[in-house]
């Protein structure tokens, strides 16, 4: 930070201080030079007001800042509410007869600019007869809004504190889904190719390469609760070739991808239990061939991804149990969206199940939106 900007930051709070203090002294000085003209057995000039007005004020400005720090030492509170009471009346009287003294000697520094002639102490007796009151009062007033931004000031840091307590707990509860989903997609991969090696070698083979592949990206985006939609096809279409290599011919896959949504912000590994869960109960159950679609589209201000196969779908009268990657994408939704996302899981026309999800549609930092 530079020497300029720090003098910035703290001239500024200052100035705002001062000008504060200056624009009710200039207001007293307008009341007091109407008054004495309409009313008063004399009359004062505007700059006699002025210079009366801001002295008086500018006192108070500087035992503003004693009375402030003293306020925050013995803040009021309902524990000894007696004792800090007597200790602020005390404060209090002690206040009023600094500003006597002080107002008596800026009177004295005054009074030849302003054309009038007092005592030192005729003007300390005068301030303590005439302001003892309302000086009481002032100080009170300095004491009451000091607490009150100091509680607001508390109330805002408990706000910000409990704000980002909510967001740790929900990092920490899409973490440990995702790590979830992880072994899960590891066990269900490494059961395939066991079952491949001892009947085609070089197909687990290639299965256990294209595997450590996708465990690095996997890895490299462990912390990552969103990537673009781009980045997560990419993780998919790994996963997809481990998937063919295992089924042949028996596993076609269509994307329809339309480009204004590949920059858009997409859960991490959302796509790939949705797509496991269709092979596994899609097409593995059946020996004819299958067929997986994923569609993504835009509608608006929403992102709509859906993931379509060709299998037996939902049996009559039997109650849908999603497994573990159904449930957790459901929860890591209601998660990162709240009200804003939508999961439905419904029979496709022609046989089939539809997974469908709607997201908000957003751009990442760094994202370049595609039209």
């Amino acid at each position: 930070m530079s020497l300029a900007l720090r003098l910035r930051q703290n001239l500024i709070p200052w100035g705002l201080f001062i000008g504060f203090w200056t624009v009710i002294g200039l207001s007293f000085a307008s009341q007091f030079y109407l008054s004495s003209a309409l009313f008063g057995y004399y009359t004062v000039t505007w700059s006699q007001a002025i210079g009366i007005t801001l002295g008086d004020w500018y006192v108070w400005a500087l035992l503003s800042l004693a009375i402030v720090w003293f306020a925050r030492r013995f803040p009021l509170q309902r524990r000894h509410w007696a004792k800090l009471a007597v200790i602020h009346t005390a404060a209090s009287l002690l206040v009023c007869v600094a500003y006597v003294l002080i107002r008596a000697g800026v009177g004295q520094l005054q009074s030849p600019w302003l054309g009038m002639t007092t005592t030192f102490w005729g003007t300390a007796e005068r301030l303590f007869l005439k302001n003892t009151f309302l000086n009481l009062l002032i100080y009170w007033i300095i004491v009451s809004v000091s607490l009150g931004f100091d509680y607001y000031r508390k109330f805002r840091d408990r706000e910000v504190r409990t704000a980002d307590l909510e967001r740790r707990l929900a990092e920490a509860k899409l973490m440990a889904l995702q790590m979830q989903l992880n072994p899960h997609f590891l066990f269900n991969t490494l059961h395939t190719i066991s079952a491949l090696v001892h009947k085609d070698v070089e197909a687990a083979d290639r299965m256990i390469a294209r595997l450590s592949e996708l465990l690095r990206l996997a890895l490299e985006n462990t912390n990552a609760n969103e990537v673009p939609l781009a980045q997560e096809l990419d993780f998919l279409r790994r996963y997809l070739e481990i998937e063919q290599t295992r089924f042949g011919d028996r596993l076609s896959v269509k994307l329809e991808v339309a480009p204004d949504t590949l920059a858009a912000q997409v859960p991490n590994l959302v796509l790939q239990p949705l797509v496991e869960n269709a092979i596994r109960h899609g097409l593995e159950p059946h020996r004819r061939p299958g067929c997986i679609q994923l569609r993504a589209e835009r509608k608006g201000d929403q992102l709509e991804l859906e993931v379509r196969d060709n299998g037996g779908g939902l049996a009559p009268g039997k109650p849908f149990q999603a497994g573990v990657g159904l449930a957790n994408t459901q929860a890591r939704l209601e998660h990162l969206y709240g009200r804003g996302q939508r999961c439905e899981l419904r029979a496709a026309v022609g046989g089939g199940l539809v997974v469908s999800l709607r997201l908000p549609y957003r751009v990442g930092p760094g994202g370049a939106e595609r039209v």
